[in-house]
């Protein structure tokens, strides 16, 4: 059982490092591409996605695909990285309660 749970908690932090290295990448491609085309929004307006559509697409509606995909790949790489930490921490925690 406890390699079991040893695997489990290895499986996940790879998991969590390969999700965090594969939308960062995403993340600042489509950053990049904002900042190239001078697009100025704040962290709150684009981690609201009520406030980006109001805010920052009526402002720049030519970037409107650039600016959804940055937001979408920030709130998802968000979401995941907390669900796998999550996770592990549960796993680590039956770890502990498991080790005697």
């Amino acid at each position: 059982m406890f390699v079991v749970l040893i695997t489990i908690v290895i499986a996940l932090f790879l998991a969590m490092l390969f999700v965090n290295l594969y939308f960062r990448a995403k993340v600042l491609r489509a950053y990049r591409e904002l900042v190239r085309t001078d697009v100025d929004f704040t962290a709150a307006q684009i981690l609201s996605q009520r406030r980006m559509e109001e805010e920052i697409v009526t402002a720049y509606p030519v970037h409107a695909a650039a600016i959804r995909d940055f937001g979408n790949y920030l709130r998802r790489s968000i979401r995941m990285a907390t669900v796998l930490l999550v996770l592990i921490t549960l796993f680590g925690g039956i770890l502990m309660y498991y080790r005697h």
